[in-house]
């Protein structure tokens, strides 16, 4: 099989490139290669609304078989790609194949980071990254009365919110001091905690994680201090590991994830790399090589390289954005807080309804809105600008963000 453009995953990053190509008049012939047997489907409402019984999954697909066809994207669907040929133009699949490529999208995203403990590998012990690893959660935790939920990022939280409202137990487990940690400031990690609590969670911070217990099938989790957690099921989420090592074993240069430049080109020929796996400088960043994880950096890298590829080069520049549903919960984030030295709170913390703007050297540089989408929408466009503006300033409600531009 020979195709002008292959696409190495069929997630929210290969689809739309896909989708922009055709949308771009792209006439050349296009196929999509991934490793589920299922047509590309939205990631995020896997630990919400899917998970939730809320959404159904065809309403979860991007598009119905139906679009795919009539464009005449080739879905090579329940394959996995396990080694690449730069020099031939060609990629070689799990079951012997061997596809040709003049252009080449790697859009594998990663796959669930799982414990290095003994006993990670139980039945009963569920990442949450696919479709598969969804509906095996949602029938185990229909018959299991406590459930472990191992990480307090975004997806551990969604999923115990989800538990929660099943009328689960539910024991959340962080190994840092505060749950997001990673992405947030303090005040949103502690009003987080709080709500979880107050929903009925046993939130942990600090603790260490030893082994999974049971023999046939997960029986409890083992802490550092030797307690021993009873647990029906145990849901991992701490994050993933980029799915690289075709493209590194290649000669792709990278580490975490494989590196792109700013039009998404990997250092071998005609090959590109988007969303979660695709380390990139990024402005918002101060210029930091960054892998991000969110639908929106994989879109606009998407339509960077479908540009590319048709003649139109422009370097990826788009402000990260991310959102995350717990229970009544919207929360709504754009740019990225790490390295903050300041944080302003506008509103308050105990109305549920705030934002947290982070700025560093006086400039504003993200903004957390929860049930505040006003804010947000107004609060992308200070981030976007790096404005520069007094804590006073920001905290003043009266005032709109959008005002603060024109000072």
């Amino acid at each position: 099989m020979q195709f002008d453009v292959v696409i190495v995953g069929a997630g929210h990053g290969g689809a739309q490139v896909a989708i922009m190509l055709r949308t771009q008049k792209f006439e050349g012939s296009i196929a999509i290669i991934g490793d589920e047997p299922e047509l590309p489907y939205e990631r995020p409402p896997l630990s919400k609304e899917y998970f939730a019984g809320e959404k159904e999954f065809e309403r979860i697909q991007l598009r119905p078989a139906k679009y795919w066809n009539e464009r005449e994207v080739t879905m090579l669907l329940g394959k996995r790609v396990v080694a690449v040929d730069p020099a031939a133009h060609s990629v070689t699949t799990d079951g012997g194949e061997t596809i040709g490529y003049g252009k080449l999208v790697w859009a594998t995203g990663g796959a669930p980071r799982m414990l290095p403990v003994p006993g990670c590998d139980l039945p009963g012990v569920q990442g949450v990254r696919t479709r598969a690893d969804a509906d095996a959660m949602k029938a185990a935790s229909e018959t299991a009365d406590q459930i472990v939920v191992i990480g307090g990022g975004y997806i551990g939280l969604e999923a115990a919110a989800v538990l929660r409202k099943a009328g689960k137990k539910v024991v959340l487990l962080e190994a840092l001091d505060r749950v997001l940690a990673r992405v947030a400031g303090t005040e949103l990690s502690r009003f987080y905690e709080r709500e979880h609590r107050e929903h009925g969670v046993d939130l942990r911070l600090g603790v260490s994680v030893e082994a999974i217990e049971g023999e046939s099938y997960v029986t409890g989790v083992r802490l550092a201090d030797r307690e021993v957690i009873p647990a029906d099921l145990v849901i991992v989420g701490i994050g993933i590991v980029p799915a690289v090592e075709p493209l590194i074993a290649a000669g792709a240069e990278g580490e975490n994830g494989v590196l792109v430049d700013a039009l998404c080109k990997t250092s071998l020929p005609d090959i590109y790399a988007i969303g979660d796996c695709a380390a990139h400088e990024n402005h918002f960043a101060d210029g930091i090589v960054i892998r991000l994880e969110s639908v929106q950096n994989a879109n606009d890298q998407a339509n960077t390289v479908a540009k590319g590829i048709v003649g139109d080069e422009a370097p990826y520049h788009a402000i990260p954005w991310f959102w995350s549903n717990q229970y009544d919960l919207k929360l709504q984030t754009a740019g990225l807080s790490t390295g903050h030295d300041q944080t302003v709170v506008r509103g308050d913390i105990a109305s549920r309804s705030f934002s947290i703007v982070y700025l560093k050297d006086a400039r504003v540089i993200a903004i957390d809105c929860v049930n505040a989408t006003k804010d947000y929408v107004q609060g992308r466009m200070i981030v976007t600008a790096g404005l520069r503006v007094t804590a006073e300033k920001l905290a003043d409600t009266e005032t709109p963000l959008k005002a603060l531009l024109s000072d």
